[in-house]
């Protein structure tokens, strides 16, 4: 259940004038090990006790995530897409944003990971996994039919 929905019954209890000695027990009656702790239940019904209206937490202090915004993530893509090998750092100070923000951004936003030194797409497409399937066969058959020039 979500917190919103707990604190609407915490709210109708308070309402009707339980006390917390009787909501709690109500709690874990019908919710069981899931129910929120008497402390919960308490913080929220002093509040509205108090004349609080809303079910929604405060906004708390602290800055703001702004890197996540989509005009960066776009560059983030393209300077990868530009260059899969570039490291996290590189592109972190090129944009100006930090080492954790960037790392959120390849790994959540764009759903990338970094294999073999280059970052590609969690998933792949049928369409990515062909054409992969295909580079790779024919790079067998050309190591195959000449060994000594293939790495040329």
């Amino acid at each position: 259940m979500d917190e919103i929905e707990y604190c609407a019954i915490i709210k109708f209890f308070v309402k009707e004038g339980l006390t917390l000695n009787e909501i709690h027990p109500k709690f874990i009656n019908i919710y069981g090990d899931s129910s929120p702790s008497f402390s919960t239940i308490k913080k929220w019904a002093a509040r509205f006790n108090c004349g609080r209206t809303s079910l929604e937490d405060d906004p708390r202090e602290g800055h703001p995530k702004s890197a996540t915004i989509p005009v960066i993530i776009d560059q983030v893509d393209d300077m990868v897409l530009d260059d899969r090998r570039t490291k996290v750092h590189e592109i972190a100070e090129t944009i100006g944003i930090s080492k954790e923000r960037e790392g959120y951004i390849l790994h959540k936003e764009l759903d990338m990971k970094k294999l073999c030194a280059r970052r590609v797409p969690h998933l792949l497409t049928a369409d990515h996994k062909r054409t992969r399937m295909k580079i790779s066969e024919q790079c067998l058959e050309c190591f195959n039919k000449n060994k000594t020039d293939f790495v040329r």
